[in-house]
């Protein structure tokens, strides 16, 4: 069988497809080749709309279309984009389809809906395998959330599983940070994971604030948050939120943390008597998702000697410099996943090209301490071509 695999994936930023070719010989991984295929204008906002409101989205956001008639023609057309990114990266690497063992692929996620208050759980991600398979001539493997789920779990995060098997061994203890629209911890001590889960919020609240209050789709460098002032007194109620005082595991998304929970609060007396500026809200926003992220690192048993980061976040240079002033404090080195010769944009790419190998080899993860389900188990549905 091959050593070959390719991992896909579109995150709650919804800017591009990132894809990732991965060798495993000899139980070895190396990344052959990355792509990032934007997502044209019209798809990305029709996903943003099916996200952005608790039925899916408004009448006026979908146009004469149904939710779930939206979601069904998103669902083909997120299909046809990732299998066009897959065979791209092909070409850039000039490997045939028929050098692949797979593909596994994450999809769009546009609802995460973790079990709560003894209620099942569920996670939607579009973007047909079936399609991807038919149309790279490519075995895929998909739907690896739901598996989980259905035992209890859930479904998130993911990622630790990989980040254990890509750990140095020489790091007696050490800890990933994935900086996507929410971010997620995994710390390992002697090589094996002791915790997973997401901490709250990274990216996603802030782009959610941008983009509704100047219409940019990020916050470039951290470049507006630090023409604002963080607001002490909103920072100290935006951290009373229920989740961050949950223990692990838990997983959170965009419909937790979204633009309404920002505006809630704001749309408090004490809040709106503060007059701020729409910076000084991302100012706070910011020092939100530094002050999570370092509490939930202090909270395991031992702080690690080094954080590895990843994800979009990483281009956030106020993020990072903030970042890496709090872990200096208490003695933790931050650096990013270059350092293991992971690019940190393509990590979840790779993860997932990963999960398709574990999956078509059946291999069972070791995932139920890390989600919460039942048991260990096989995730990922196969798609033949």
């Amino acid at each position: 069988m091959s050593n070959l695999y390719i991992g896909l994936i579109s995150g709650t930023s919804i800017d591009a497809v990132d894809a990732a070719l991965l060798d495993f010989n000899d139980n070895r991984m190396s990344v052959v080749a990355t792509h990032a295929e934007p997502i044209p204008v019209n798809l990305k906002n029709t996903l943003h709309a099916l996200c952005n409101s608790e039925l899916g989205a408004s009448k006026q956001e979908l146009g004469q279309h149904s939710a779930i008639e939206t979601a069904a023609h998103a669902d083909i057309h997120v299909a046809e984009l990732f299998a066009q990114t897959a065979n791209t990266l092909l070409a850039i690497a000039k490997i045939s389809s028929k050098d692949l063992a797979a593909i596994g692929s994450h999809g769009q996620t546009i609802r995460h809906r973790p079990p709560s208050d003894g209620n099942n759980g569920f996670s939607l991600q579009i973007g047909d395998p079936n399609t991807i398979a038919a149309l790279t001539g490519i075995t895929t493997v998909a739907d690896f959330r739901r598996s989980d789920m259905a035992l209890g779990g859930q479904g998130a995060p993911l990622a630790p599983l990989f980040h254990q098997a890509i750990a140095p061994q020489e790091n007696k203890s050490c800890a990933f940070l994935n900086l996507g629209g929410i971010a997620n911890l995994s710390c390992l001590t002697d090589g094996k994971l002791i915790a997973g889960f997401d901490t709250g919020p990274a990216n996603g609240l802030m782009d959610a604030w941008i983009r509704d209050s100047i219409a940019n789709d990020y916050d470039k460098n951290g470049e507006w948050a630090l023409s604002g002032k963080a607001s002490p007194i909103l920072l100290t109620r935006l951290l009373k939120d229920p989740y961050f005082l949950l223990a692990a595991p838990k997983s959170t998304g965009r419909e937790y943390f979204s633009l309404d929970w920002i505006k809630q609060h704001l749309a408090s007396t004490e809040i709106a008597a503060l007059n701020l500026s729409a910076a000084d809200v991302q100012a706070t926003l910011l020092e939100l998702s530094v002050e999570t992220i370092v509490n939930s690192t202090q909270q395991q048993t031992t702080n690690p000697e080094i954080v590895y980061a990843c994800g979009g976040g990483v281009h956030n240079k106020v993020l990072m410099d903030k970042l890496n002033d709090s872990y200096r404090s208490i003695g933790i080195r931050l650096e990013t996943t270059s350092s293991l010769a992971v690019d940190p944009d393509f990590v979840e790419a790779a993860l997932f090209a990963w999960l398709a190998k574990q999956r078509i080899e059946e291999r069972i993860l070791n995932i139920k301490s890390v989600t919460g389900a039942s048991r260990n188990h096989l995730a990922g549905g196969i798609y033949l071509a």
